[in-house]
């Protein structure tokens, strides 16, 4: 096992919230369900995001009900809720908050005030986070990365736990403004949200067109619990084999780099950061515990693969020119890189 911690899961706490664990995460699962039908995949990849406390990027087309699960789990969370629609001409300070002057009307005595903006909250939709200049999404970076932010010169910290889940539509791209690179690797996931199977679809239309509102949700957890559960999730064990598969997936992401498959080197343009590693090995960490497993294992490392890096992962105009999307050229690499290191085996 990896020596970078001691196992801290012997400890009689860790066995006792190792114990509530499963079955936070079995009944936040069920409220979800009560709402959102179908998108299993996609509930997990949430629920893995807040584990690890990154942030996630959702890419569905409109209709998809990307708003209604993230305002469906935060309740199940029981995490205060806040929601951004980006427009051309939101400015930063309607994100972060902004001074304003109070007068004492008794004295006359003239204060600067600080009003908190929507990003002060557990549980933050950006929604069509693309259709906003850079100048306002650069206002998320700050407090995605150091869970605060700035306003004239003063730092105001951003209570935790805080994920920023936000969406963006894959189609009517006139008029919008693509995620620059430093951005996007902020987030931990790129989840595609996809359409439903026929009979999930059947399903919604039943359901939802003979009830008059939305099934109640009930609270499962608290903040302060989710933060334990964070906590847990960083006392899993990696083999080293199993840290190495990691480590070299995103160097074969990279087509410069020896380990790089011919498919990387003939499609991408940049490959995936070092912030790429890490949040892949913290994902199959939370992975494995959500399927009641207490070590890391290959498949873990290899199902998550995808939404870690798919937005990490620049292509050129070959692969536009040959009909290849980076999830193609991603899928290939996996395949490569697993057949290469038989090794890497449970930890």
């Amino acid at each position: 096992m990896s020596s970078e911690t001691p196992n801290s899961l012997d400890t009689e706490e860790a066995r006792a919230l190792v114990e509530s664990f499963q079955g936070q995460m079995d009944a936040i699962r069920g409220q979800v369900r009560r709402v959102i039908v179908g998108q299993d995949e996609v509930v997990e990849h949430l629920l893995l995001t807040l584990l690890v406390g990154g942030h996630c990027l959702i890419t569905g087309m409109p209709g998809t009900a990307k708003t209604l699960l993230v305002r469906t789990l935060a309740t199940a969370l029981g995490l205060t809720f806040k929601r951004i629609q980006f427009t051309p001409d939101l400015m930063p300070t309607d994100v972060t908050g902004t001074d304003i002057i109070e007068e004492d009307i008794t004295t006359g005595h003239r204060t600067w005030t600080f009003v908190p903006g929507p990003i002060f909250g557990n549980v933050l939709l950006a929604d069509e986070i693309n259709r906003t200049p850079p100048k306002t999404q650069a206002a998320l970076l700050e407090a995605m990365q150091e869970f605060s932010v700035t306003v004239r010169g003063t730092q105001h910290s951003i209570e935790r736990p805080f994920f920023v889940l936000a969406t963006q539509n894959p189609i009517e791209l006139e008029g919008t403004y693509p995620l620059p690179e430093a951005q996007l690797d902020r987030f931990l996931f790129n989840v595609i949200l996809d359409y439903l199977t026929d009979d999930d679809e059947l399903e919604v239309v039943q359901r939802f067109t003979t009830q008059v509102g939305m099934p109640e949700v009930t609270a499962c957890t608290s903040a302060e619990e989710i933060l334990k559960f964070q906590w847990l999730v960083r006392q899993v064990p990696v083999s080293e084999s199993v840290n190495r598969l990691a480590v070299n997936l995103v160097r074969g992401s990279r087509p410069k780099d020896p380990l790089a498959p011919e498919p990387v080197r003939r499609y991408v343009e940049y490959g995936a950061s070092v912030r790429a590693t890490m949040f892949l090995t913290l994902a199959a960490k939370a992975r494995a515990l959500i399927e009641g497993r207490y070590h890391v294992t290959t498949e873990d490392i290899t199902a998550l693969a995808l939404p870690v890096m798919r937005h990490r992962v620049l292509t050129n105009y070959y692969a536009e020119s040959d009909g290849v999307d980076v999830d193609d050229v991603l899928r290939q690499l996996v395949e490569a890189m697993v057949k290469s290191e038989p090794q890497a085996q449970a930890g």
